[in-house]
């Protein structure tokens, strides 16, 4: 029995706060887990950001409406999940994730979940569980499933390490470098193979 556990964002769509410094200009929130490794360092400054330059969830929900998912994410997950059971391990949060599940064709999503003010302002974030994409992996194992799982960023790190077998997808490289144990592929069609041959 196999399982695949991926990341959302850097795999299957963009970074989410990137494009919301884009559209906002404030730069400060292009910073990903692809930059600073501390999940909660890196929220806490993100909803600092918001609070300082007056951003809601209307206004990242409007940026997230004019996304789509990568090219070709589509059509590697539909194929992926024709020959395995599939599950996305994420580090976003189901306020946003819900107009890309919908275009990916509502994958099984782990992720969590916002603290929203009446006014409409992020004042807080609430994790599904502590060290969340290990524990899920761990969790997986626990359940006889061989895993196999692919991921970006630092954030990651620990869903590969728990799996059978971890690859990165589209590194930078400052995680290639500080992750040089694993495997990495920059295509769909790699990533394809490379979790072919480690689900055997």
């Amino acid at each position: 029995m196999r399982i695949v556990a991926l990341d959302l964002e850097g795999v299957l769509i963009p970074e989410i706060w990137i494009s919301v410094a884009e559209r906002t200009r404030i730069p400060e929130l292009r910073l990903t887990t692809r930059d600073v490794p501390d999940y909660d360092v890196l929220m806490r400054g993100r909803l600092a950001i918001l609070d300082k330059h007056g951003l809601g969830i209307s206004q990242i929900k409007a940026t997230i409406a004019e996304m789509e998912p990568l090219p070709g994410a589509k059509a590697f997950l539909d194929g992926l999940r024709s020959r395995h059971q599939v599950v996305i391990l994420s580090d976003t949060f189901y306020e946003f994730a819900e107009p890309f599940m919908r275009k990916l064709g509502w994958p099984s999503l782990f992720c969590h979940s916002l603290d929203i003010a009446a006014d409409g302002r992020v004042v807080g974030y609430k994790l599904r569980q502590t060290d969340p994409k290990r524990n899920a992996v761990r969790a997986l194992r626990g359940l006889n499933f061989r895993v196999v799982a692919a991921g970006d960023s630092y954030n990651d790190a620990p869903m590969l390490a728990e799996a059978h077998a971890g690859i990165l997808f589209r590194a930078p490289a400052n995680v290639l470098r500080d992750l040089p144990q694993y495997p990495h592929v920059e295509t769909y069609e790699a990533l394809e193979q490379a979790l072919e041959a480690a689900l055997k």
